[in-house]
């Protein structure tokens, strides 16, 4: 009951799709704890958030022992747990390269920080930029500070949210910076070492996904 694995699973051995179930899980509990629920079966964390009961015990088991027999998961308990494997107890500094309008919002987003991620400092080129702040009080740096920084505060992952044309010397910058996990808004493909975790959000294949979903449900427009 509530026994994490000792023989904790590597990156490698987790399939990005698991973490990313993890993080519904986590959500899911996190709902749960703020009604005061107590405990809950896997069966029953299913059926009221449209999530597979089976899955969810595959999930856990790569992880350790987390549930009661005859009572289910206590969920603080387990959303503590969930919270340590996916690193959430640690404090994540995050940094912000593109001091532009989609740059500042993520600095100004205050869900960031209620899950744990700091957001450090905005990098930027541009002068008229640099030294001032966001709405929420983020320092923009001049881009040419990025390793100093670096090296004198841990900083964790690096969110890129500038102009396609950009990205890749970023990209490059933030990797010499020391920093190893990098979000990317910016479209396109960009190249990254092996030791380096890309993830991309690519807003605009998403509009055109849902794009193609109205073309193929609706009545041509007059």
């Amino acid at each position: 009951m509530n026994r994490p694995n000792k023989r904790r699973q590597t990156p490698e051995q987790v399939s990005e799709l698991t973490t990313n179930r993890l993080s519904v899980y986590l959500r899911c509990l996190n709902e749960l704890d703020a009604a005061a629920v107590e405990t809950i079966s896997s069966q029953a964390l299913a059926e009221q958030f449209q999530l597979n009961a089976a899955q969810i015990r595959k999930d856990l088991a790569y992880f350790g022992e987390f549930g009661v027999r005859g009572v289910g998961y206590y969920v603080k308990d387990l959303r503590r747990h969930l919270r340590q494997i996916l690193g959430l107890d640690q404090h994540l500094r995050v940094v912000i390269m593109g001091a532009g309008n989609l740059g500042m919002a993520l600095a100004d987003y205050p869900g960031f920080r209620q899950e744990g991620f700091e957001i450090a400092a905005l990098f930027d080129a541009a002068n008229e930029k640099i030294g001032h702040e966001s709405r929420a009080g983020v320092p923009i740096y001049d881009i040419k500070e990025l390793r100093r920084l670096a090296r004198r505060e841990r900083l964790d992952i690096a969110v890129i949210a500038v102009p396609a044309p950009q990205a890749q010397p970023v990209v490059d910058q933030v990797i010499q910076a020391g920093i190893k996990a990098i979000l990317n808004f910016s479209p396109g493909s960009l190249k990254v070492p092996a030791e380096i975790k890309l993830k991309s959000v690519d807003l605009t294949v998403s509009l055109e996904s849902l794009s193609f979903f109205l073309a193929q449900h609706e009545a041509p427009r007059a």
